[in-house]
């Protein structure tokens, strides 16, 4: 194989990729956004998604579902990056820092809403937002995050139970579905 079509297959998988990524990047960050609750943090945890897309792009453009592919690197970034700032915030703790300000009131449902979910555990909060925001099933739920189907049940039941008290706090209420 020549130079020339060398560059073709190495152009190739990009073009691939740009076309995905435009598709992809809004869903992509609508779910962020609600993962980590912070407009700035969510582009930021967009944008290392697609380029660790891009950076295994040959495996990730051969999946059979692309985007839940993406919505798996989506989730495990955010998830590998939370603990990496709990880690950060345990040892500046230990080592005399301040604690972090206190969220304010909030009145409006959206942020009341955004600002309960924040409450949950990272793991716990990926959990409710992909069960309930994604409407995925408990079992793919489970696969994507490495865990038993009895796993994501009992933690989501749990989890939406804080978000109805903390709703509940807030003078607002949620109902079964």
């Amino acid at each position: 194989m020549g130079p020339e079509a060398a560059r073709e297959v190495d152009v190739e998988p990009a073009a691939g990729f740009e076309e995905f990524a435009r598709a992809a990047q809004q869903r992509l960050y609508r779910t962020a956004y609600l993962l980590c609750g912070d407009a700035e943090t969510a582009r930021d945890l967009t944008q290392t998604t697609l380029a660790k897309l891009y950076q295994h792009w040959r495996r990730a453009g051969a999946a059979d579902h692309p985007h839940a592919y993406a919505k798996t690197v989506l989730t495990r970034t955010f998830l590998s990056e939370r603990r990496r700032r709990l880690r950060d915030l345990l040892a500046l703790t230990r080592s005399g820092g301040t604690d972090p300000a206190p969220a304010a009131d909030h009145t409006d449902l959206r942020v009341t809403l955004l600002g309960a979910l924040a409450e949950l555990p990272p793991r716990a909060r990926a959990m409710v937002v992909l069960r309930y925001w994604e409407d995925q099933s408990v079992a793919s739920v489970a696969t994507l995050l490495r865990c038993s189907e009895a796993t994501v049940k009992s933690q989501c039941s749990r989890s939406l139970a804080r978000l109805r008290v903390s709703l509940a706090d807030a003078g607002l209420s949620i109902t079964e579905s």
